[in-house]
């Protein structure tokens, strides 16, 4: 069995899930964990939130693109079909030799598959599953996946190895129902721990309708709408480095309540 814990963040696009795993992420850092940050969103952005300059960020080349990795792995020609290829290529190597090094933190950047992941039988779609089966399962590393909110890079036996399903949501209607959703999706692949997160909260309506969309038990609390955390996505900074000590101290405090809910 690895001891690293396996945290896999995810919500409806813009509630900041991304720059939640990057925190979460750094915080593992500190502690001295060996820390992977995968980044499972076709939009890919966790390299930035993570630190990464924009001229480091032009020469990243997500895996999905790795032509002649993927086949070489699966033995099959990319984006040709009737092929037979391996449906379990090796990949236990890939974490160690095609991660990007930031402060301390691998980076592993999927990328978008052009069929789409969803019953996708394709050489591309083959590897990226079987490289995050590995990771989740068999990696002693801390993992830390930005994921899209359909879960489609999640087969049923990696989700079992996943501590914890970190759900970001604001305080709107359609981010609740996107719960909702994750909550299905989650229990139909045996993913057993799913625990929510507020963020952009602005006031007492909205910490109340948080809390009544949810239940005391899977509720970690919320993050208040925070200007600081703007100004980081808009002048392209990591947002450890401009935080002041109150609101890295609210990160702290998720990353032990993340701790602690995984371990349950």
């Amino acid at each position: 069995m690895n001891n690293g814990l396996k945290i896999a963040v995810t919500g409806k696009g813009g509630v900041g899930k991304t720059t939640v795993a990057a925190m979460l992420a750094h915080l593992a850092a500190m502690e001295g964990c060996r820390v992977l940050a995968v980044d499972a969103d076709p939009d890919a952005n966790l390299a930035a939130a993570l630190g990464m300059t924009r001229e480091q960020r032009r020469h990243l080349v997500p895996l999905s693109q790795r032509q002649a990795l993927i086949e070489e792995r699966t033995g099959a020609r990319v984006k040709a079909y009737g092929q037979i290829f391996k449906l379990n290529p090796e990949v236990a190597d890939i974490a160690a030799s095609e991660s990007a090094q930031i402060r301390g933190i691998g980076l592993l950047v999927m990328g978008a598959v052009e069929h789409g992941l969803s019953g996708c039988a394709c050489p591309e779609s083959v590897l990226l599953r079987a490289l995050l089966t590995d990771l989740i399962l068999y990696k002693n590393d801390c993992v830390v996946v930005d994921m899209e909110a359909g879960l489609e890079h999640l087969g049923r036996g990696t989700a079992q190895g996943v501590d914890l399903m970190l759900v970001i949501v604001e305080p709107s209607r359609r981010a609740v129902d996107t719960v909702a959703s994750i909550r299905r999706m989650a229990e139909e692949i045996g993913l057993k721990r799913l625990a929510i997160f507020g963020n952009k909260v602005t006031g007492a309506e909205d910490e109340s309708f948080l809390e009544q969309a949810f239940s005391e038990d899977e509720y970690l609390g919320h993050l208040c709408f925070d200007r600081t955390i703007k100004r980081a996505d808009h002048s392209d900074e990591p947002l450890v480095d401009l935080a002041d000590e109150t609101l890295m101290q609210r990160f702290r405090e998720l990353w032990l309540d993340v701790k602690s809910t995984a371990e349950k």
